[in-house]
This record gives C-alpha cells, structure tokens and sequence, in this order.
C-alpha cells in the first residue's frame, strides 16, 4: 500500500519537474495511480482488503439471494392464503344466502 503511495508521490514530483504543459500520459498515469491508491483505502477502510475478502463477499451475496427467495416464497405464501380464505368466506356467504346450511329461514 505505501508502495502505491510512493508511486503517486514520483508521478506528482515529475509532473511539477516537467516546465510547461504536463502531457496526457502523465495526466493519464497520475489519475490512475490515485485511482488505485484510493480504492485499495476504501477496501482497508471496509475491512476487504485481505485474501478471504473475495469469499466472504461471495457468503453474503448467497446469503442475500437466499433472503431475497424466502421473501419472495412468504409472501407468495400469504397471498395464496388470503386469496384461499377470501374464496372460502365467499363460498360461506353464498351458501347462507342461498339457504344451503340451514342457518336462514325464509
């Protein structure tokens, strides 16, 4: 990591040495240099700079999709169930109001 930083440090050095307009290949190289050096921070940062970063990312996207699919299944669960009591009690109804359960006396 501090190699990185002493790689942007050269390149900032040569680009001020150079009188004039600095070229597009030093502007290029600085941008990239600072690039790497800024996500290789944030991954520090973030705790995903080391070797079992790249696994552990990949536990927790699973985790994630399996969340996401047993959300989904519950609530297709629930609706299926509402819908199934909805025709359940509408059955009910009709049967009363025709007078198919005795409950009504005309």
């Amino acid at each position: 990591m501090k190699q990185d930083g002493e790689m942007l440090a050269r390149l900032v050095a040569q680009a001020q040495g150079v009188p004039g307009a600095v070229d597009m290949v030093m502007i290029r190289a600085l941008v990239e240099e600072a690039n790497e050096l800024g996500a290789g921070r944030a991954l520090e940062r973030l705790g995903l700079a080391d070797r079992r970063a790249e696994g552990d990312v990949r536990e927790l996207r699973e985790l994630l999709r399996a969340w996401r699919d047993a959300k989904k299944a519950a609530r297709g669960a629930v609706i299926g169930w509402a819908v199934r009591i909805g025709l359940a009690l509408l059955l009910l109804g009709m049967a009363v109001k025709m007078g198919l359960l005795g409950l009504v006396r005309a």
